[in-house]
């Protein structure tokens, strides 16, 4: 009984590290928005990105994309464009939650080679393109399965080590998923983003007048 314990246990252990190193391989196989750590406590960082271009879609939903959306986007890059060009997936996917007013809005990254050269313009009317301005930005990262709850639990946390350091952020936020759909929820990258109220911007600003 005691080495079929020590039997399982070690298939067990096998099975995570076999895991671990395929989802850390497949993630390491898309481009990835760029971005510059300023600061670093925990899961929590500040973090500076430059202006980034998206293709996005309404989502009625929240970060599984149910209603159809991550398909949207899916299409599009695969050639439901303008120049027919199939276009590179990439990490993150960003989440923005609606409101009364409004569905959220669910977005892709387009590859630094295709902001380049001008991105395509979509062939439906439910994909737009657009401009994410670069700023700073507080982000927690997090595993397990990305859904409404938790996301507004983490995004609590965020806010409440913002309001420690006495910074000001925006009243809106975004969330982003890393992994594929049949990712493990321990092996997943998910994150809350919060933009900040730049002091440096103001200063400028009124340097200008």
């Amino acid at each position: 009984m005691g080495k079929r314990v020590i039997y399982l246990g070690i298939i067990f252990g096998l099975g995570i590290v076999v895991a671990l190193a395929w989802n850390v391989t497949t993630r390491a196989g898309y481009e990835s928005a760029q971005y510059e750590v300023v600061e670093k406590d925990g899961s929590i960082e500040i973090r500076k990105y430059p202006d980034l271009t998206l293709a996005s879609t309404e989502s009625k939903l929240d970060a599984q994309g149910k209603d159809g959306s991550f398909m949207r986007l899916f299409s599009y890059i695969s050639g439901a464009n303008e120049a027919d060009q199939k276009i590179e997936m990439t990490t993150p996917v960003f989440m923005e939650k609606g409101d009364a007013d409004s569905n959220g809005r669910m977005s892709f990254v387009m590859p630094q080679d295709v902001t380049k050269t001008g991105a395509p313009e979509p062939k439906t009317s439910d994909v737009s393109i657009r401009k994410r301005e670069g700023g700073r930005f507080a982000v927690i990262r997090f595993s397990g399965q990305l859904n409404a709850d938790i996301a507004a639990r983490q995004e609590s946390k965020l806010r409440e080590w913002l309001e420690s350091r006495g910074l000001e952020c925006e009243e809106s936020s975004e969330t982003a998923g890393y992994d594929p759909p049949f990712t493990p929820g321990p092996l997943r990258r998910n994150e809350v983003l919060i933009r900040l109220n730049s002091p440096l911007k103001i200063l400028t600003l009124r340097r200008d007048q």
